[in-house]
This record gives C-alpha cells, structure tokens and sequence, in this order.
C-alpha cells in the first residue's frame, strides 16, 4: 500500500486502480504456466524486449535514457539511475507512467489499459477490482465463507464434471447444495456483482468476481436480494439471494428440480476463462467459518 500511495502522490493515478492492476497481473500469473510466477511484491509482468524495447539489441538494457531512445516501457522509478525489472518501484511506476500518457481520470485510464492489453473483458475486471479495492479502502480482502448459513439444513457432495441431460451433452460445472426453498445465499468473498438475471438452464442467477479473479456463480435462485445491482461490491456473507429451483424454461420457470442452489467458480486467464472444482474450497471455507464462530463465542 505505500508503494501504491507513493506512486500514486508522484503520477495521481489513483493507487486503487495501481493496486487492481498488480493484482490482476498477479493472477494472471498464477493461472498460467508460460509466464515466471513473481519475484517481488509488484506481480506486474513486461516481457524483457517491451521493457528495454522491441528494437533494442540488449534486451537487459537498464539505462533509462537507452531504454527510451528505443520506446521501451522501463523508466527508473526508485531513482537509482537504473530501469530495472528487479525493482518493484521501477516496475509499478513504469505501468504508471505509461497511463499518465493518457490522463488519470477512469475514461482515459480505461483507454489506456485497452490499448496495453487490448481485451474488453480484462480492463472491466480491472475496473472492477479498483472499485472493490476504493470501496473498502484496504488490500487484505481474501477473507471466504460458506454460500449459505451454517445453520441451515444442507447437504452437498463433489459433483463437478458429472455428465448432464438438461441443455444437451455437457459436464457439471460446479457443486450442488441441497438446501430448504428460501434458504439465504452470501456472497462467499470480497467482489462485484458482473451479472444478474436469468439463463433458461441456471434460473435466477449471480455472477461475482472476487479480488483474486475468480468467478463466482450461483444458479437456480428463487429470487435476488433487493436492491442488489449488477456493479455492486459485496462482502463475505452478504444475503445475494435464495435457494430455489428456477431454470430449464422461460423467465420464471421453477420446480423441475428438487432446490438447491448450483455454485460454480472460474478462473480467468487473460486469455480465456474455464472452470474448476469448487468443492475443496467449499469445504475449506466451511471449516474457517466454523472456527472463527468459536472464537467468537469464547
């Protein structure tokens, strides 16, 4: 958070939209096999030839002067006279200085972040993530919870990549939890609501991005919370909604199915976005809400 407010004081890019795009870098990084996991604090990655530039002949070239001769993207932000990729400072002031080519306010930072990357879907998370990270104003957001109260009648099992009828050929993307018609539904994490509505297979249903860039998605509700908006940040624990049994129709079809609410999670790569198993993680979270209940009761 200093290095944000730091870079944010010399550029005024505010530091949360810093922070949302070091942490999506960061993901991105974590999901994928062809790009080094990161090495510093700042998880922002530049190939060594955008860094030193595309016609540089020395790729490792930590001259600042050099660097910009040939239109790289290194500057030297620590002020040691040196652009390089292993400072932190350098690293995330370089991402800086390249926005502040475009202005600070949101519009031409967007503008920005899809000329660097461009991909829609990536500068909306971005965007995202830097509402969650200006909203509650802190970085420590990975606190996770159960989709539904502990106290409540459920049972679930691992059923991701079970073969489906409904909607034609295809595998279960996710985990069933059998729960009573009505039973609240939380949001599990720290995130913004990207989509609310209805889909004729999943009924009523939510899709929330955590800060980690991971999808949460919860089908088959009977119905959303009021008020709840696409755009909105929500925390762990947050009543979304509730267990039903909509979908497989139109609008407002519901009973085919026993209620249960339908969880899935994805994972977006900067490339492309797929599903995995939720159930370690359900069973995870079930486990530390458990015992911070404890704690709270001693």
């Amino acid at each position: 958070m200093k290095l944000y407010k730091k870079v944010e004081t010399i550029t005024q890019i505010p530091w949360y939209y810093l922070a949302a795009i070091d942490q999506y870098e960061r993901s991105v990084r974590l999901a994928r096999r062809d790009l080094p996991k990161a090495e510093g604090v700042i998880g922002i990655y530049y190939r060594p030839e955008v860094w030193a530039g595309l016609t540089n002949p020395n790729p490792s070239e930590e001259n600042p002067a050099v660097i910009q001769f040939f239109n790289g993207m290194g500057v030297d932000g620590d002020g040691d006279g040196k652009a390089s990729l292993k400072s932190d400072e350098d690293v995330l002031y370089a991402f800086a200085h390249y926005l502040l080519s475009y202005g600070v306010d949101p519009d031409n930072i967007k503008i920005g972040l899809w000329n660097y990357y461009h991909r829609d879907r990536t500068v909306g998370i971005i965007a995202g993530k830097a509402k969650i990270y200006r909203h509650f104003g802190r970085l420590d957001l990975d606190k996770r919870v159960f989709p539904v109260p502990l106290y409540s009648n459920h049972s679930y099992r691992s059923t991701w990549g079970d073969a489906r009828g409904w909607g034609g050929r295809r595998i279960h993307e996710g985990t069933d939890i059998f729960a009573g018609y009505g039973v609240p539904v939380r949001a599990t994490a720290y995130g913004i609501v990207e989509m609310k509505g209805w889909n004729k297979f999943g009924g009523w249903r939510i899709g929330i991005r955590d800060i980690n860039n991971t999808y949460h998605y919860f089908a088959h509700l009977s119905g959303f919370a009021k008020n709840l908006k696409v755009g909105q940040v929500v925390e762990p624990g947050m009543v979304i909604g509730g267990v039903g049994s909509t979908g497989y129709g139109p609008p407002g079809t519901s009973g085919k199915f026993p209620p249960h609410l339908h969880y899935g999670m994805y994972k977006d790569n900067g490339i492309t976005e797929w599903s995995f198993d939720p159930y370690p993680h359900l069973a995870q979270w079930k486990r530390m809400e458990r015992i911070e209940l404890r704690k709270a009761k001693k």
